[in-house]
């Protein structure tokens, strides 16, 4: 809204009347009221026919009137208005005023018809704030005071009324442009592609977990892809789709649960109307509705390729995985890319057509003319299809389909430029003056642009115009063909940066990049990574992000958390857990060097390659041999030594990490406790002194035993003689007691059981 002008020796005025009463009164003086806005309304085109009137015919216009000031209008009036420049080329259709920093109640360019008395309808009451009331004008073709060339004029209605303590002023106003078909036929058709968006931010999470319900609410026939999906029925489309939105809804008619913020799941309710728009899908297709088929995820290609490596590469993955899935989503698609903005300059352009595996001149690389200027924008009106100068890719020129951006531009008036009736009438008048502007043949391509239309309905009115007479539906395929000879053209110029994904948005993405890389290499075969996880990657990167960046934090958080969680499966086993969690493994290190046993163990469905690291984490004396990495298959055990040396006395902390074979961590590290006892010199000599003691006193000792036994066998031989020798007469008259071999107490003998019962039963016992 506009305030209205003050001039300024007014304000000077007021200015110095506060500041007199400020002296005067010693007190603040009280701002100035600041003018108040324009009293204003809104006024809406409905309904507009003929969409192109011919010389005689009289217009229709019918629409309604909303108060949306705190006023009430008096003498309320709705009136038709014309501009009555004939606009005859497209660039004269982009360059009409918005008029945005005029007031309302100074804005003449659509100059209102008051000599019929249909052409404006006054109204019985007054106008109060908030009310709406309807209008229907018909125009009869003299009213308009035009000739009769074909040409295209700014029309509208405009409203008119009193409001309180002013006198009637033009208080709100819609325009619209009015093709009009000369009396001279059009000198040739002009072949149409639409190009429909079949696109939607991902929702699932893996497997049949999903997000939210928003894809199959979107898949219902009032919703956007569901209205979408229904122009194949009675129109010649081209459908431009993300697979890997088609095996979302893939999953969706399997059945699927939706995850909440909590944890808890629901089940979904779905599965009909993805059942349902598959089934419709299929049948568009046999129809001969052209699929092309986006890279996976429907990348953000500008924001991929600004980050450098690794994020690079997804770009082309993103591309391989369409290529290679494609076919059997969709039989006879068509590999493509579609790029606006910024993100259609030379260097994303030249990266993301080529350099991927399955990559053909049959690849169609879509571009909006929007991300040209207007002094640089290509001209389009005889064929879309052009070489792009690359100079700065590893392509130097890039077959392109550039879609004329101008059909979908909407009316001349900004805030209602998108409705589905504003563009019809834009796409009418364009398309009027490339059929009236040459000879040949003239061949344009429609693609509405990200985001432009919610809901489908403006969709819907592009499509409904490929009735009209000079019109020829076909594909962007057909478009292409005939067109065998392009032109050349120069790259679209761009900032530094294109991207559509914050920078918070793609961090998440690298750090489950890196994780879905590592598991990848742990893998003995690579190829057999889970597809689940690619296709989570992938679907991190979507530009449909964009604008919902708590649901893409959610998304990479639970698709990296899985990732981690299969790398968790790779782990040292720790027999010494406490309380649930793993304690830290002690090891003992005796000497100099020593070994200890560690123990991995795959609990994977997968063989792997592993390795192992062990360092220190308060010592710099820790030294470890590197062990050659090993092959587990699934549920088996590898239980390496470790060979460790530490030059000093002492507690070792350090961590043991699984590696894969690139030596990236896999999982958690483990903590050690290495008890390191090492010898010095001095410890040495002592072990030594005390060893030379220890054998040189046993030796003696053996020496002596040796040398006391010889001498105990010699004394035992020469005794053993003399008894034999005096066995019949002994020389002091003993003799030997033949039960128990010994002598005989002073010559009595012994008792037969004496030994036994000694001690027994006497007063010394």
């Amino acid at each position: 809204m506009f305030r209205r002008r003050l001039r300024l020796s007014a304000v000077a005025g007021a200015c110095l009347v506060v500041a007199a009463s400020a002296a005067t009164l010693g007190a603040p003086a009280e701002a100035e009221a600041a003018p108040t806005d324009e009293p204003a309304v809104q006024v809406t085109i409905d309904s507009f026919g003929p969409t192109a009137p011919k010389p005689g015919q009289p217009v229709v216009i019918k629409g309604r009137v909303t108060n949306t000031s705190s006023v009430t209008f008096e003498e309320p009036q709705a009136l038709a208005c014309i501009d009555r420049t004939r606009l005859a080329s497209t660039s004269a259709l982009d360059a009409i005023s918005t008029e945005q920093n005029i007031p309302m109640s100074e804005r003449d360019s659509c100059r209102n018809l008051t000599n019929d008395e249909q052409t404006f309808q006054p109204f019985d009451q007054p106008l109060a704030p908030k009310e709406t009331v309807d209008f229907t004008l018909t125009v009869p073709w003299k009213e308009w005071r035009i000739n009769d060339q074909t040409g295209v004029y700014v029309v509208g209605v405009a409203f008119r009324g009193q409001p309180p303590n002013s006198s009637r002023i033009m208080a709100g106003r819609a325009r619209t442009l009015m093709p009009v078909l000369g009396k001279e036929p059009l000198t040739r058709p002009v072949n149409t592609a639409l190009v429909v968006p079949l696109r939607h931010r991902p929702t699932q999470l893996g497997g049949k977990n999903f997000a939210n319900d928003s894809l199959a609410t979107s898949l219902a026939p009032a919703g956007s892809l569901g209205r979408l999906l229904a122009l194949g029925r009675q129109h010649q489309v081209t459908w431009l789709v993300d697979p890997a939105m088609l095996d979302e809804i893939r999953q969706l008619a399997k059945g699927y649960v939706v995850v909440g913020e909590n944890g808890q799941t629901t089940t979904g309710t779905g599965q009909t109307v993805a059942t349902t728009w598959l089934k419709e899908f299929d049948a568009g297709r046999a129809r001969g509705n052209q699929v092309v088929l986006l890279p996976y995820g429907d990348p953000d290609v500008a924001g991929l390729l600004d980050s450098g490596e690794p994020l690079k590469k997804l770009v082309a993955q993103a591309r391989t995985k369409t290529e290679r899935s494609g076919g059997e989503l969709a039989p006879g698609f068509t590999n493509g890319l579609s790029l606006e903005g910024g993100a259609a300059a030379g260097r994303y352009l030249a990266a993301a057509s080529g350099g991927f595996t399955g990559a053909t001149t049959d690849d169609l690389n879509l571009v909006s003319s929007s991300s040209w200027s207007a002094s640089t924008r290509p001209v389009l009106t005889s064929t879309p299809v052009y070489d792009v100068l690359t100079p700065e890719g590893p392509d130097q020129i890039v077959r392109t389909v550039i879609a004329n951006s101008s059909l979908t531009t909407g009316g001349p008036d900004p805030e209602t430029a998108e409705s589905p009736l504003q563009v019809r009438q834009r796409f009418a008048a364009v398309t009027a003056l490339i059929a009236a502007g040459g000879k040949g043949a003239a061949s344009v391509v429609v693609a509405p642009p990200r985001g432009w239309d919610s809901d489908g309905r403006a969709t819907a009115a592009l499509a409904a115009s490929l009735s009209l007479p000079w019109i020829k539906a076909t594909d962007v395929a057909d478009v292409v063909a005939a067109n065998p000879k392009p032109l050349t053209t120069k790259a679209p110029a761009a900032a530094k940066t294109n991207g559509v994904l914050t920078e918070t948005q793609l961090d998440g993405i690298r750090q489950l990049d890196d994780a879905t890389t590592t598991m990848q290499n742990l893998l003995v075969d690579g190829n057999a990574l889970p597809e689940v996880m690619t296709q989570a990657l992938l679907r991190s990167t979507s530009s449909g992000w964009n604008g919902h960046p708590e649901e893409a934090r959610r998304f990479s958080a639970i698709e990296l958390g899985s990732a981690n969680q299969q790398l968790g499966k790779v782990h040292l086993v720790n027999a010494s857990v406490d309380r649930g969690l793993r304690k830290e493994i002690k090891v003992n290190l005796a000497g100099s060097k020593g070994t200890f046993p560690l123990t991995i163990t795959n609990d994977t469905d997968w063989s792997v390659r592993v390795g192992i690291v062990v360092s220190s984490a308060n010592r710099s004396d820790l030294k470890i041999k590197r062990l050659p990495t090993a092959v587990l298959g699934p549920g088996q055990k590898w239980t390496p030594r470790i060979t460790a040396s530490a030059e000093q006395n002492g507690l070792i902390r350090a961590t043991a990490q699984v590696t894969n074979a690139d030596g990236k961590p896999v999982g958690k590290s483990q903590e050690l406790l290495i008890q390191a006892s090492q010898y010095g010199s001095v410890g040495w000599i002592l072990v030594g002194a005390a060893c030379a003691l220890l054998f040189g006193t046993s030796f003696v000792r053996i020496y002596r035993r040796v040398r006391t036994e010889r001498r105990n066998t010699a004394a035992a031989t020469t005794a053993a003689t003399t008894t034999d020798s005096s066995t019949d007469s002994s020389t002091d008259g003993t003799t030997a007691d033949p039960a128990h071999d010994r002598p005989e107490a002073n010559g009595v003998p012994e008792a037969p059981d004496a030994s036994l019962k000694e001690g027994v039963g006497s007063k010394d016992g």
